[in-house]
């Protein structure tokens, strides 16, 4: 601890990142980046904004990418926040929807940012326990609470709630914000913005990262009711006015727009997905219910870390969790049907 830190900092306990290796030629299924590249179109669009209007701030409202995001999926654009990456879009909902005197509820197993947010706002959490089959018992929600967030799909389960049980959710804590984060939503759900007109209390997050293989350009958004939209506006215009620069802007627009790669590249990984939920089979692992761009899976007689370590002496990257439930469990991203080989063909070996 350094004497020059404002008190608080010594009890943060920041999320730790997939490792992005620096060596190469590795098969890199630790992270879940989409293992095809973006649309031709993102990259034009984005070579159209090198010039001479990179002197010039970008447009802190980001309009023309709302404007996407609204026709996309059938709403105004004034149910539309975009912030740089769903990290940054989660942060400004904990900051300015979930700093109340009741807890915020999330599952003992999903993404480990949400402990992270909690701790840096100073918000009272109490994490529900998913049942023996990792899947989220809605019931157990409908107590006393400041808000509720789950990642759906789960993660790093990557099992799937339907929108009926979304709603039992939402109709359960009418007084209070139910955020559902989607990051992994395009490859094999139904999102829950077709709700966002009958729930005032639902906000719904999404990111570029994964289904439109964005991760590096950091775009991010939130849907929901214009009044929970305004509370993001004011939490991102008092931190960061220009949260996202020209070429994010365009890019991301033009991500939206090319409906046909997308759905394309989607169906790529799905399809790879449930080719390598066989293998895996095949070599006896236990695999969860996957609806997202990774599996969790275990074996009954090897070890989680050592399997992982063994992997990675092989070129293998897959990521591990030491988590209390969770510690023999692999999670492998879905890479391309070469990558997914290599993956098994090493698991074969060991």
């Amino acid at each position: 601890m350094s004497k020059f830190w404002s008190p608080f900092v010594n009890d943060l306990v920041p999320y730790v990142p997939g490792e992005q290796p620096k060596r190469a030629k590795l098969v890199k299924l630790n992270t879940n980046e989409n293992p095809y590249g973006p649309s031709p179109k993102v990259l034009a669009a984005m070579q159209a904004e090198l010039g001479d209007g990179l002197r010039l701030y970008p447009d802190p409202n980001a309009d023309r990418l709302k404007q996407a995001v609204a026709e996309h999926y059938g709403i105004q654009p004034t149910q539309v926040f975009v912030g740089n990456g769903s990290d940054e879009v989660l942060a400004h909902a904990f900051n300015g929807l979930f700093r109340h005197d009741l807890p915020l509820l999330f599952p003992d197993v999903s993404y480990s940012f949400y402990p992270v947010y909690c701790g840096l706002y100073g918000i009272t959490a109490e994490v529900i326990a998913l049942d023996a089959q990792f899947q989220i018992r809605v019931e157990d929600y409908a107590r006393p609470n400041g808000g509720i967030v789950i990642a759906n799909p789960n993660a790093p389960t990557g099992c799937l709630l339907g929108l009926d049980a979304i709603e039992c959710l939402l109709k359960a804590s009418p007084n209070s914000v139910v955020l559902v984060d989607e990051a992994y939503i395009d490859f094999g759900g139904e999102s829950a913005i077709s709700l966002v007109d009958k729930y005032p209390n639902l906000l719904v997050t999404q990111t570029l990262s994964k289904s439109r293989s964005l991760a590096g350009l950091r775009v991010g958004l939130a849907v929901g009711h214009p009044d929970l939209i305004e509370a993001l506006e004011r939490i991102k215009n008092s931190f960061n006015s220009y949260p996202l620069d020209r070429l994010a802007i365009a890019g991301a627009a033009a991500a939206f727009e090319d409906r046909s790669y997308f759905q394309q590249t989607c169906q790529a990984v799905i399809d790879s997905r449930e080719t390598l939920v066989v293998g895996l089979n095949a070599l006896g692992f236990e695999v969860l219910p996957s609806a997202a761009n990774f599996v969790f899976a275990r074996h009954p007689d090897r070890d989680g870390a050592q399997l992982a370590a063994a992997l990675r002496e092989q070129g293998v990257l897959v990521r591990h969790f030491k988590q209390a439930r969770i510690d023999q469990f692999l999670r492998i991203s879905v890479g391309t049907p070469e990558q997914n080989q290599l993956l098994l063909d090493a698991l074969s070996g060991l």
